[in-house]
């Protein structure tokens, strides 16, 4: 059988290590793997290529994606989803492994609805938002980027008498800046789940400043566009000399954690096992205590991912 793989969307950290896996595990299994370059994109285009062993040698290290990524709007077209799975045709390719997060699987949901294509879907995005699943990878990583710097950031906060204000990734999900500010100690978090108490925060940071606090660190989401307005408040309501400083993309690149290697290794037997076992179609791997399972991608699609309560809960007990 003919497997292919291909990356979705915005890369993570772990991508190299599951295209590895895949490649190095589908040979294992007698059967024969492509490499689909530059996404979506390289789907529409042809983009694939039979894969050998050295396409994939020396990679482990390597943050981003050897085989490249995309998003297409393109695809949001009948025509170009025609053309694609033409070109899955042309290869003879049975099933696909697609590393992505909550949009590409939506667009592989409806890929699958209009033609035969048996897919199995990685969650692979370091934002951690997708539905049914404790961890996406990537995040690991993510993480660890985000703690180095800010490890640094409170080195010159405390030195300094300062307020820094630190906006980290998630669009539309805090679990970055909830896990951050937990495992730093921050003094304020912002997310777009839930709703900032400025009033509250302020008496209980003025009371803290009053009995010798000489530095505030404020992790906020890039999501809730409130990293400029906390900033400004630090500096005038509490009167403390205040910087920004937005991680941006640092912190998709970098060489992927033991754990995310281990966690790609993993995800891409799942999803190839599961293509060449199963006659039950479009699945997405999930990972919850402890164990892997599989989804429809209905489900996956249909329902929001909510950040586990007692993550939100800790964030009332920051030092």
């Amino acid at each position: 059988m003919a497997l292919a793989i291909m990356c979705s969307g915005g890369d993570a950290p772990g991508m190299n290590a599951a295209v590895k896996k895949f490649v190095d595990y589908t040979f294992d299994r007698g059967e024969t793997p492509y490499l689909i370059y530059d996404g979506l994109e390289g789907l529409i285009d042809g983009s694939i290529k039979k894969a050998e062993h050295r396409d994939v040698a020396g990679i482990l290290h390597r943050g981003g994606s050897i085989i490249r990524s995309s998003r297409s709007p393109r695809f949001f077209e009948y025509e170009y989803r025609k053309q694609a799975f033409e070109n899955l045709k042309k290869h003879e390719i049975e099933g696909l492994v697609v590393l992505g997060g909550d949009g590409s699987f939506r667009a592989m949901d409806t890929f699958s609805h209009e033609f035969a294509v048996n897919f199995v879907g990685i969650p692979t995005t370091i934002d951690n938002d997708i539905y049914g699943t404790e961890y996406c990878l990537g995040v690991d990583t993510a993480l660890n980027t985000i703690r180095d710097a800010l490890d640094k950031i409170y080195d010159t906060a405390s030195t300094f008498n300062r307020a820094f204000v630190v906006e980290v990734m998630g669009r539309e999900c805090g679990y970055l800046a909830v896990v951050s500010a937990i495992s730093s100690g921050a003094e304020i978090c912002i997310i777009p789940e839930v709703d900032f108490n400025l009033h509250v925060t302020e008496q209980k940071l003025k009371q803290e400043i009053a009995n010798g606090r000489r530095y505030i660190l404020a992790i906020v989401a890039e999501g809730t566009k409130m990293t400029d307005k906390v900033a400004g408040w630090l500096q005038m309501e509490l009167e403390f000399d205040t910087r920004v400083t937005v991680l941006g993309h640092i912190q998709r690149g970098g060489a992927p954690t033991t754990f995310d290697r281990m966690m790609g290794f993993d995800f891409a037997v799942q999803a190839v096992d599961h293509l060449l076992k199963s006659k039950d179609l479009n699945k997405v791997v999930v990972y919850n205590k402890g164990e892997f399972g599989l989804l429809d991608i209905d489900v996956v699609t249909s329902k929001k991912y909510q950040i586990d309560p007692n993550l939100l809960s800790m964030l009332n007990v920051l030092d």
